[in-house]
Formats: structure tokens, sequence, C-alpha cells
């Protein structure tokens, strides 16, 4: 099983859903970042349970232990090594599981390749695996404030049919369906909140769209081959639970544009080199070209529904896959710091890399 992430700077991490807890090894990571703990945490309280009702009710603080690598709370260049503890477990909840296998979910791919799976909460495969990328996209996004001018940040850009139609000039969540929802348009937020809402009391699911900018990123990372920073930033995302679209630029929409229009043309300002568009969506022949790096990342329903569904157990006989337990009527809100995170590991790694490869 691949639990690494990266080349330079590098997670991997361990851990299930009802273990005892979740945990992330950081490798790689220079000497001389100052850690900011209460950073480090509030990026976890973004992602965490329990939020409001349009989330999964599973009550867990996810506090951190850091237990290597820092002297301080400088970093040594030594491994970071970081802890969250399970607290709120009721793995009888998933007792029903134990041979059936729930449609949509990892359950009968996971027993096909290893002939033995973790039924309880999903075991690896559970999203809650993702608070070790936040964790390592926390420290990802000090080293980039740090060593450069990059900043990542992300927003819910749809729910359903819900959309909000212009990129956002700031990301205040202003209101409490947008800090529910985290979309940073009011009128648009509330509107997913009680969709959302709505949805989770019919015991059904939505998805949704993730739209992500990284400003500030130079000219020259990626590879124009294999290493694209495009294909690692899909890979990226693509790696995320539930994700199953990603798009960079114009994405798919650009199919439906002529190149006369869909080219991004060079000026200089001040001696600077922009594009007046940013249809390549900051990336060209695979190396960002110094504008804004924008992406959108699209999540599926989520697979547990509080309805029942039919199924098949392990021995191939017909099952009714009961609809209970504690889920996300839509996972798409609390995905926002693991895109952020995600996206912030895979620059942080390319400026590595880069600076690896000029001596000046």
């Amino acid at each position: 099983m691949s639990n690494t992430f990266g080349t330079l700077f590098k997670i991997t991490s361990f851990g299930e859903s009802h273990g005892e807890g979740i945990g992330v090894v950081i490798d790689g990571c220079p000497a001389g970042i100052k850690l900011n703990r209460t950073f480090i945490q509030s990026e976890l309280n973004r992602r965490r349970p329990g939020q409001s009702r349009i989330t999964t009710q599973r009550k867990e603080s996810d506090d951190f232990q850091l237990l290597s690598g820092h002297v301080e709370d400088m970093t040594t260049g030594t491994p970071l090594a970081f802890f969250v503890a399970n607290k709120n477990v009721r793995s009888k909840d998933y007792g029903h599981l134990a041979s059936a296998f729930r449609p949509s979910h990892a359950d009968y791919t996971y027993h096909a390749k290893y002939g033995v799976r973790d039924h309880k909460g999903g075991g690896r495969s559970s999203a809650r695996e993702t608070i070790a990328r936040v964790i390592g996209g926390a420290v990802a996004k000090l080293l980039l404030r740090q060593t450069s001018n990059i900043e990542v940040e992300a927003w819910v850009q749809s729910i359903h049919s819900i959309h909000l139609d212009k990129e956002p000039e700031t990301m205040e969540l202003t209101t409490e369906y947008a800090q529910a929802v985290k979309c940073p348009d009011p009128e648009i937020a509330e509107k997913m909140y009680h969709l959302i809402d709505q949805t989770r009391k019919a015991g059904d699911s939505v998805g949704g769209i993730i739209a992500c900018r990284a400003r500030g990123v130079p000219a020259g990372l990626g590879e124009p081959i294999y290493n694209k920073l495009e294909a690692t930033l899909g890979s990226a995302m693509l790696s995320i639970n539930a994700v199953k679209g990603f798009e960079v630029g114009s994405g798919f929409g650009g199919t439906l544009m002529k190149g006369s229009a869909h080219n991004d043309i060079f000026y200089t300002e001040n001696g600077e080199l922009h594009t007046r568009t940013n249809y390549s969506g900051g990336i060209q022949g695979g190396i960002s070209n110094g504008e804004e790096v924008y992406m959108r990342v699209a999540f599926k329903p989520t697979a547990t529904i509080m309805q029942d569904q039919s199924s098949v157990n392990e021995e191939g006989e017909a099952v009714i896959v009961k609809g209970k337990g504690r889920h996300d009527p839509c996972v798409v809100p609390r995905a926002v710091p693991i895109v952020e995170g995600m996206a912030a590991m895979v620059l942080a790694d390319f400026l590595m890399l880069q600076r690896a490869k000029k001596i000046a």
C-alpha cells in the first residue's frame, strides 16, 4: 500500500478511522521553518467533523501532538511527526458491514486487492486519513510563507446545481452560512446550506466543486514532460476521497473555445511579463508561467446515505445495507482545507526541486 506523497517535501500517513488515531511523518522539510502551532490547529479545525448540522455529528477535537523534528518549534531538518487521537469512535455502528459491500465505497475493491479489510469506518479508506494531508499542508503553507510569496486559498464554487459564477476577491466568510459551507458569497452560501440540509433530512447526499488558486507562484516550477506541475496537482487532488474530476485553467470549458480566443496574450508591465487572460491556469508546457495557478476539483455525492440499499456480501449473496451511522451529507465544505493542503505541498515540493536545479 502506498502511503507516501511527494519527492523532496513528502508526507507518510498512518492510522485508521476507528483505530488509535491518525498520524503523519513529514520528511524533507528544511531546517529553520518556524512552526506556528495555533495556525496548524486552526487548519485542522476547518476540516474537523461536527462543525454544523450539515456535517457528520462525530465529535472530535482533532487536537494534534507534535512528536519530533523541532527545537522550540523551529524545524531541525529531521522528520516531523504528528499524531491526532481518535476519541469519539462508535465501531458498533459498522457491525452490519463486516461482510457486506457498501455501494460506491472501497469495501469491495479493498477486499479484492488485499483479501482482508477494516470495515469499521472504512479503515484507511476513510476520509479521516485526510487529517494527515491537512497537517502536511499547514506545514507546507508555513514553508511557502517564510521562503516565498506563495499563498494558497480555496473555496466552495458549487454544491449540486447551485454555482458561484465569479472568482471571489476575498476569502472572508462573513456569515454563519458562509462559514459552514466555505463559500465567500453570503447569498449563494445560504442557498447551498439549505440544499445540503434538505438533502440530509431526506437521507441522501450531494456533491460539488472546490476552486483553488495559488498566488505568487514564480515562473519555472514543474517539468516539461513527466513531472508536469498540473499532472502532479491532478495526482494530488485525485488522491483525495470522493474526488472524481480535476481541471486547470479553462479545463473542459476550453474545448468550446477557439484558439484565437483561448490563447493567453503576453505583455510587459514595469519590466515584468504577464498574460492578459489566464485560460492556461498559470501553467504552460507543464511549467508555471508566473500567473495565478487556478484549478477546480469535483467531488461526488457521499457514498454513505441514510437509506437502505441493495448490495451483496463477500459470499456473493444479496443483502440490504442499512443506512445508519454518522456521515456527511456533503463532504465538499470540509474538503476545502484538504484541497489547499495538497496544493500547498505540491508547490512547496516543486519550489524546493527548482531551487535544487539552479545555483543562482
